[in-house]
């Protein structure tokens, strides 16, 4: 019979075991997308296609978000397996990105892409799923958890942009496919979670999640704060190029971001404010952002400027995943997660379409259509917030 000291070590242990095979797989998803959110559509411009093609490919993993995405995690959550689906979506995500490395011709790229997406675009929401389980069974916070990821994504954009200042720009695939390899490696060593109890309202399907107002609200409204980052995913990094900035400094123009997103995971257990408050200032923050943005300042303002991205980034994810927290039942983590990826990727498609085509017309004045994206979704979090205030029960409860 184990004491109660001994029970409290075992837990500790399997705890911090869990942070830190978690933390890696983290790193081992973050590093890829450090090297493909700037690069990747240096990549594209490399092979050949205009600013329209790169806006219909750079749309792709919103499209899945919003199709694939929810059957894969609904799926994953009706058999208990959330692990495997991770396992399974790290694997086919690196061949993936193989195949696409060797297309040239811009609708074989997009067909090849499009195949990548299917199991990529599901791997980050199966993976915040796996983590809010370890939250709710070890007490951990998800804003430590999730800056691991983070600090990879700088390793993957300052390892890559060292390497685009010296390799061919048509080369910069094979970098993605090595760290899709990594994350698919360190996806073995992901450890079991029991299984959430069910609790009330555990009977009834996942649509009235959707059907609850204040559930969808949370989801589109962070939904249209991100989705307003839709430009500067697809053309800061051309534009920064164009501009006669090298490889190393685009890199580093995003470190400087990620690194205050790092802060603001960092320092999030201190928050006090109410998460859709918090929301509201990521919002309030990318609004500025992108109007500072269209005017096209010198790479010193740019240094400064990129400092907002902890919070129009880091801030909303912080302020998301407390209200999903909040109000999203144990049982259901992996479907809310889900829905809301499902939510940002309609929101992100349809903004990186408009973004290629009005970035085509107008250059940098795209960046105007995203502030008035973010501020839009800033509004509706206020009314969300100002709803649950008033809500005596909370959808986690089930009541």
């Amino acid at each position: 019979m184990l004491s109660g000291r001994q029970i409290r070590i075992a837990s500790l242990v399997r705890s911090r075991r869990f942070a830190r095979r978690l933390g890696l797989f983290y790193g081992a998803v973050f590093i890829l997308s450090g090297t493909h959110l700037p690069f990747f559509p240096v990549w594209l411009r490399a092979i050949g296609l205009d600013a329209s093609w790169i806006g219909i490919i750079i749309a792709v993993p919103a499209v899945t978000r919003f199709t694939v995405l929810p059957v894969v995690t609904a799926l994953a959550e009706r058999h208990h397996a959330l692990r495997g689906a991770m396992r399974i979506a790290a694997f086919a995500t690196a061949l993936g990105f193989a195949l696409l490395g060797i297309q040239h011709l811009p609708p074989l790229v997009f067909l090849a892409y499009v195949a990548t997406c299917c199991p990529w675009t599901p791997l980050l929401p199966l993976t915040d799923a796996y983590a809010l389980r370890g939250v709710l069974s070890y007490g951990l916070d998800y804003g430590r958890l999730r800056l691991w990821g983070s600090a990879a994504f700088i390793v993957g954009a300052l390892l890559c942009g060292g390497l685009a200042d010296v390799l061919p720009p048509a080369q910069l695939i094979w970098i993605i496919v090595a760290f899709g390899l990594l994350g698919a490696i360190t996806s073995l060593s992901l450890q079991p979670l029991e299984q959430p109890t069910r609790e009330v309202g555990a009977l009834r399907g996942g649509g009235w999640l959707l059907r609850d107002a204040s559930f969808a609200g949370i989801i589109v409204s962070a939904a249209l704060v991100q989705g307003s980052h839709a430009a500067y995913y697809a053309f800061s990094a051309i534009d920064w190029q164009a501009q006669g900035l090298g490889g190393l400094t685009i890199a580093g123009l995003w470190t400087i971001g990620v690194l205050a997103e790092i802060a603001v995971f960092a320092l999030s257990p201190r928050f006090t404010l109410p998460p859709a408050v918090l929301v509201v200032i990521g919002a309030a923050a990318a609004s500025l952002r992108w109007i500072v943005t269209a005017q096209q300042p010198h790479v010193t303002a740019l240094a400064v400027i990129q400092i907002s991205h902890g919070f129009s980034f880091g801030l909303t994810m912080v302020g998301t995943m407390g209200l999903l927290i909040r109000h999203v039942p144990a049982h259901m983590t992996a479907r809310g997660q889900g829905y809301y990826a499902a939510s940002t990727g309609i929101v992100g498609s349809a903004a990186s379409v408009l973004a290629g085509a009005v970035y085509a017309r107008y250059g940098q004045g795209v960046y105007y259509a995203m502030a008035a994206m973010a501020a839009l979704g800033g509004t509706l979090m206020w009314l969300v917030g100002a709803r649950l205030a008033r809500q005596p029960h909370s959808l986690a409860s089930g009541g």
